[in-house]
């Protein structure tokens, strides 16, 4: 009977890393109905980037009390646009001992693929939030903000910090039983 468990519980392990193979191989073009917010970085230096990530944090915090809400895409393009002034002053605050400018624009930004957790997503043109701060050099930071799923990771980083524990085992026979 230990024999049958074990092989059975191989079986399983063998046939999950097949089908994670299978998914690192999938190209994904994000939907028409999707915005992006971007923030690309002065160049690839440790400040800029260090910028980079306190800008798209300020945003993305900032992005999900606005759209927390919002039920459909309409609505959170129109929120997005009516607070692009705020948006602004947010960048301007950020950005005030910073000795170079920034840019903040809505509208239809060209994107390069991107690999991300064994998932391709294609180039492409985009509906976007775009923050370019100095000369847009250097790497970048995108998601997806409607529907919303950049912005759940920030609820989740910001209301929680206990740790959850998951069993593998566990989860692997509560899928296939």
């Amino acid at each position: 009977m230990k024999k049958f468990i074990i092989i059975f519980l191989v079986a399983l392990l063998i046939m999950s890393g097949v089908r994670n193979n299978f998914k690192k191989n999938q190209s994904i073009r994000i939907p028409d109905s999707a915005i992006r917010f971007r923030v690309l970085a002065n160049s690839n230096s440790p400040r800029d980037q260090k910028i980079k990530e306190d800008v798209k944090n300020k945003m993305q915090e900032e992005l999900y009390n606005l759209l927390k809400n919002s039920k459909n895409i309409n609505e959170a393009r129109g929120l997005i646009k009516n607070n692009m002034n705020n948006f602004d002053s947010l960048l301007s605050n950020e950005m005030k001992d910073v000795n170079y400018s920034y840019k903040i624009d809505y509208g239809m930004h060209e994107f390069p693929e991107k690999v991300y957790k064994g998932i391709t997503y294609d180039a492409g043109m985009y509906e976007s939030l775009l923050v370019t701060l100095g000369s847009g050099k250097g790497d970048n930071w995108w998601c997806v903000l409607f529907p919303p799923l950049c912005l759940l990771e920030a609820e989740e980083t910001t209301e929680t910090s206990e740790v959850e524990y998951k069993s593998f085992i566990k989860e692997l026979i509560e899928k296939y039983f």
